[in-house]
C-alpha cells in the first residue's frame, strides 16, 4: 500500500465533522480514491474506536481502523474560540464538509450555512442525519435500527406470521455512505460548472426507502402489503435457500423466465401449467418451493452446484466469512486486502485509468493534530 494520495479525487480536499459509520463512510469512499480528508474528533474521541472488536494490545476497533482508512485525524475542542478559528481556517482551504450533527447544532456552534458558504462560496456541505434536515422526525436520534424500522424494510424481514427482523448489520448506515458520497460528487460537479457549493441533504431513511423497489407504487395503486415470507420475494419464484442432503445451505434465485425455465427443466416441472410465468409461479409458491425443496434435500452439495453450473442457473453457497477468505473467486479479486496488517475490504470499485489507493488504517487518536495545526495555525494567522 503507498502513502502518496493517488486517484480521481486526489485534488480535493475534505474536512469531516461526522462521528460512527454513515458519516464517516462518506469520507471513508472519498479518501480511498484520493481525497484529502482531514477528520476531526471531540477531546473524547469518535465512539467508533470502541465500537465492536479490537485486537489484543489495540485500542482502536476494527470498526474505526476500516471506516476511517485513508484520513488524517486532530482532535478539536469546538466549545474553544481558538480551535474554532483552526477549523475556519480549514474549512476556508477545503471543497467538502461532512457532519452529522443533529439539524440547527452545529450553527449553535457558530458555523450556519450562511456563514460557512460566505467563507468559502464553493463549499460542498454535506449534512447527514437519520430523518433529514426538516419533517417531524428531524430532530429524533437517528439510528440505523429506527431506520430500518421506519422504512418499511424491517416489515418485509422474517418467517411467515412471525415477528418482523431487524438486518443484522449496519445496512442503513453503510447504505447512506454509498448514497452520500454519490451526493458530493454531483454538488462537486455543481461547484466545477457554477462556481458555487451548495448544502446537500442525505439521510438515512430516505436511503433505505428509496431500495424499497416497486413497493410503495404496488400499495399506491394497487393496495399491495407485501408479506414477509423469509427468504422469498413474491416477483420470484423459487427463491431462497435450501439445505443439501449433506447439511449445506445453497441460495437459488429464479429472477427471469429463462432461468426460471431452466430450474423446472432440471426439477422435471417445465411442462407444468402451474409455473409457467411468474404470475403462476407466485400463485403456487408453496407448491413450487417444496418441489425445490425436496430436490435439494436429495442431493449433496456438489451435484446441486454441478447440475445448476451445468444448466446456467442462478446458485450459490451460503458462506460463512471463513469460508469468504479462502474463496477462489473472492481471492482472485483482492476483495480482501492488508492494509499495515489489518485484513479489510478492499477499494469498492476498480477503476482502471484511475485508480483508488489505501494508505493506511484508521489513525491513532490526534496522530496527525501537529502537522494539521502546523498548516492551519499559519493560515489563521494569515486571514
Amino acid at each position: 500500500m503507498g502513502n502518496k494520495n493517488i486517484g480521481p479525487l486526489n485534488d480535493i480536499k475534505v474536512v469531516e465533522l461526522a462521528t460512527v459509520l454513515a458519516g464517516p463512510g462518506v469520507g471513508r469512499y472519498l479518501a480511498d480514491f484520493g481525497a484529502e480528508v482531514i477528520k476531526v474528533e471531540s477531546p473524547e474521541g469518535d465512539p467508533t474506536r470502541r465500537m465492536g472488536w479490537t485486537g489484543t494490545n489495540e485500542s482502536d476497533s476494527y470498526f474505526w481502523k476500516l471506516i476511517n482508512r485513508n484520513k488524517s485525524v486532530i482532535s478539536l475542542d469546538l466549545k474553544i474560540s481558538e480551535n474554532k478559528e483552526i477549523l475556519w481556517a480549514i474549512i476556508k482551504d477545503v471543497d467538502v464538509l461532512i457532519e452529522n450533527f443533529r439539524p440547527g447544532k452545529l450553527a449553535k456552534l457558530g458555523f450556519s450555512s450562511e456563514e460557512l458558504l460566505k467563507a468559502n462560496p464553493k463549499l460542498v456541505i454535506l449534512r447527514l442525519t437519520g430523518f433529514g434536515q426538516t419533517g417531524p422526525y428531524s430532530s429524533y436520534p437517528g439510528f440505523a435500527t429506527i431506520v430500518d424500522a421506519l422504512s418499511g424494510f424491517s416489515n418485509l424481514l422474517g418467517e411467515p406470521q412471525g415477528t418482523p427482523s431487524l438486518p443484522p448489520i449496519a445496512l442503513a448506515d453503510e447504505l447512506t455512505a454509498l448514497v452520500g458520497a454519490f451526493s458530493v460528487m454531483l454538488a462537486l460537479r455543481h461547484a466545477e460548472k457554477r462556481g458555487e457549493g451548495q448544502e446537500v441533504d442525505v439521510n438515512l431513511l430516505t436511503s433505505m426507502f428509496q431500495i424499497m423497489g416497486a413497493l410503495p407504487s404496488a400499495y399506491a395503486h394497487m393496495g399491495y402489503l407485501q408479506p414477509r415470507l423469509g427468504s422469498g420475494i413474491p416477483y420470484t419464484v423459487p427463491r431462497g435457500t435450501y439445505k443439501s442432503v449433506d447439511n449445506i445451505w445453497l441460495a437459488i434465485s429464479c429472477s427471469s423466465d429463462s432461468v426460471s425455465d431452466r430450474v423446472l427443466n432440471l426439477l422435471g416441472l417445465n411442462d407444468d401449467p402451474r409455473f409457467v410465468n411468474f404470475q403462476s409461479r407466485s400463485k403456487n409458491r408453496e407448491l413450487l418451493e417444496g418441489y425445490v425443496k425436496e430436490w435439494v434435500g436429495k442431493r449433496t452439495y456438489s451435484e446441486v452446484l454441478d447440475k445448476f453450473r451445468e444448466a446456467d442457473a442462478a446458485v450459490g453457497k451460503v458462506m460463512s466469512m471463513e469460508e469468504i477468505f479462502t474463496d477462489e473467486h473472492f481471492l482472485s479479486r483482492d476483495m480482501i486486502t492488508d492494509v499495515e496488517g489489518v485484513q479489510m475490504q478492499n477499494l469498492v470499485a476498480k477503476l482502471y485509468k484511475s485508480p483508488g489507493n489505501l494508505r493506511h488504517p484508521g489513525r491513532k487518536f490526534n496522530q496527525n493534530s501537529k502537522e494539521i495545526l502546523r498548516r492551519y495555525s499559519k493560515k489563521k494567522r494569515n486571514n
